[in-house]
């Protein structure tokens, strides 16, 4: 499972050159050219990363983010503008952003900031656990090296648990993280995928009645 990217820009065909650019470091893109677009995107998808820039017509990246964060979201971020002053640098920072990348943009050290912020999202790519293997970017299970045929949502779950490092998850918050806004998140679909985990982890994952799950190391 790739990651997904929200690619946000206004200028088509520098739009088209991010996408094919990314796509062909297997990426999934969905691309917006105006930031009402990107909003609508983000409200019907889940994202692992949000490519905005700034200067865009109706509002500006930094106010789009804003919106963004205000609402609970908190997708990694990085700008792609052609503004060069301080002012603008710390407003994008202020605003919730990431990373802040100057135009003309370098395809080859964009791709190498995105997979640093990816790395730091995670902290590590993969990991084990017990028999199982856990590919963190890609979202993947494997049992000795062979994967695993389980949902998406399943695996993001599981990420989330192991992320919490012991911590109760609220069934609250794994709803908020692993559907989109516009998305009907429900118990029943939740415990549908808790069930999938507990196929292969039964002794690991916890159900703290009333509250929401844990992960036990």
């Amino acid at each position: 499972m790739s990651v997904k990217i929200l690619l946000l820009e206004d200028d088509k065909l520098f739009n088209e050159t991010l996408q094919d650019f990314l796509e062909e470091e297997d990426f999934s893109v969905d691309t917006a050219l105006d930031p009402y677009s990107a909003l609508e995107l983000s409200y019907y998808s889940n994202y692992d990363l949000y490519l905005f820039d700034v200067n865009l017509p109706y509002e500006n990246g930094f106010d789009l983010l804003f919106k963004l964060r205000q609402s609970g979201d908190v997708t990694p971020t990085i700008f792609l503008t052609s503004r060069d002053d301080k002012s603008s640098l710390t407003q994008g920072f202020e605003t919730g952003a990431d990373d802040y990348m100057k135009k003309p943009i370098d395809l080859d050290e964009l791709l190498l900031r995105i997979q640093a912020l990816l790395r730091r999202q995670v902290r590590k790519e993969r990991i084990t656990v017990g028999e199982y293997a856990l590919d963190m970017l890609g979202k993947t299970l494997f049992h000795h090296n062979e994967e695993i045929d389980v949902s998406k949502k399943a695996v993001e779950l599981l990420v989330l648990l192991v992320q919490a490092n012991g911590e109760v998850v609220s069934s609250e918050m794994i709803k908020n993280r692993l559907w989109a806004a516009g998305q009907h998140a429900s118990d029943g679909a939740l415990r549908v995928y808790i069930t999938q985990l507990k196929k292969y982890f039964s002794d690991k994952i916890v159900n703290v009645r009333g509250v929401g799950y844990r992960w036990i190391a």
